[in-house]
């Protein structure tokens, strides 16, 4: 391995957080010598994450738009994505399968499968709705869950994240928690203003927008939100108090962070959350939901607020900004701990995965090949990106 780059498939969605993961990802591998070829799902490219793509030399993607496993009717385009992901692998012959999705895990792979947890439904809908998720998710736990069992190790971004992953499908052959990572050179704080910043779509009960804007009625300084108004299934939200920025750029994201006093997450869910740290490297004060996630990852350099309590978040907000002090200690403190969450110390991690596994793969994929495979509904089509089967 030390005399040739180490090849990895890699899988990634393009409509949330695991791209900025993904390229972040590849991006700290590169001095260790990975070349990654990335399959995405979901949706196309859009031209910034084509950029983005294309400023990386140890990286070449291929498109999809199969549908995600958490999507409306999806098993047809998972089961026609698993098959493109198998010619795939068969083309490329990777040392490494590194999966960021659930239900290809039960593939017959003949690689060594890292499959990484971000989020899912089930932990989502209990934090999120307060009660299980309904019935008519059956199949997808029943998915996720022979995913998660091949696999030869489960990963997840805090420790919060793979507990409830081990509670809801586990147990699993082997666990590691590995923390995500921003370049800080990316985000720098500015001139720091009287202004408040929030990111997340708005229509995301996750992120709670909503009560922030319950709580912005009683604050002085203006509350901006960057975010996506427009509901997937339709409609459109419109805060009463919240200053609407609409979807940002990296470079406006960069802007906005380097000049706002007050970063704002009130979140009932959030596995990890780069906006947050994005927002800590940015030197912004942290005022974050009560939830255990971010406990773990910012306790003691964040302040915490219920996801139930407007008055308790408004309150906060004040008394910050009536102590000036006590707003730039809070944000210094976010800013060290951030430093925790390094690419390097991440692809460090990951690389000490990959060659585990690699050491490991012959016995562990044996293992895989006795057990039954999954159906591969038809012939793949030879290395190149697919349309999803609904069209």
């Amino acid at each position: 391995m030390a005399s040739s780059p180490l090849r990895l498939l890699m899988t990634a969605d393009t409509v949330g957080g695991v791209w900025t993961y993904a390229v972040e990802l590849v991006q700290a591998l590169g001095p260790q010598r990975a070349e990654v070829l990335l399959a995405t799902l979901g949706a196309p490219l859009s031209s910034a994450q084509s950029r983005a793509a294309a400023r990386l030399s140890n990286l070449t993607v291929c498109e999809s738009r199969y549908k995600l496993e958490w999507m409306d009717d999806p098993w047809a385009d998972v089961d026609a994505s698993g098959a493109w992901l198998m010619e795939l692998e068969r083309e490329f012959r990777p040392q490494i399968v590194h999966l960021n999705t659930y239900a290809h895990g039960a593939l017959p792979w003949n690689t060594p499968v890292l499959m990484v947890g971000h989020s899912c439904v089930l932990s989502w809908w209990q934090a999120v709705k307060g009660e299980a998720a309904p019935p008519h998710w059956s199949t997808y736990q029943a998915r996720v869950q022979a995913g998660l069992a091949n696999a030869d190790l489960v990963a997840a971004p805090s420790r919060t994240m793979l507990d409830a992953l081990q509670s809801y499908y586990g147990p699993f052959r082997a666990t590691q928690v590995i923390y995500n990572a921003r370049r800080p050179g990316d985000f720098v704080p500015g001139i720091k203003e009287e202004q408040i910043l929030a990111i997340g779509r708005l229509w995301d009960e996750a992120k709670n927008i909503a009560l922030l804007d319950q709580a912005a009625v009683d604050i002085p300084w203006p509350i901006y939100v960057a975010g996506e108004q427009r509901h997937p299934s339709g409609g459109k939200l419109e805060p009463v108090h919240l200053r609407t920025l609409g979807q940002l750029s990296q470079a406006q994201v960069r802007s906005w962070l380097a000049s706002a006093a007050l970063y704002v997450l009130p979140a009932r869910y959030e596995p990890f959350g780069l906006s947050v740290l994005e927002a800590a490297l940015s030197g912004c004060a942290l005022v974050l939901g009560d939830i255990a996630s971010l406990r773990e990852l910012w306790g003691g350099a964040a302040l915490f607020v219920s996801p139930d309590d407007a008055s308790h978040l408004a309150a906060v907000l004040r008394d910050l900004i009536d102590h000036p002090r006590r707003l730039q200690t809070l944000a210094q403190a976010a800013r060290r701990r951030a430093r925790r969450y390094l690419p390097a110390t991440m692809a460090d991690a990951y690389w000490q995965v990959y060659t585990r596994l690699i050491a490991e793969g012959a016995a562990n994929v044996g293992l895989r090949r006795k057990r039954p495979e999954l159906a591969l509904p038809f012939a793949p089509s030879h290395y190149s990106p697919a349309p999803p089967s609904g069209g």
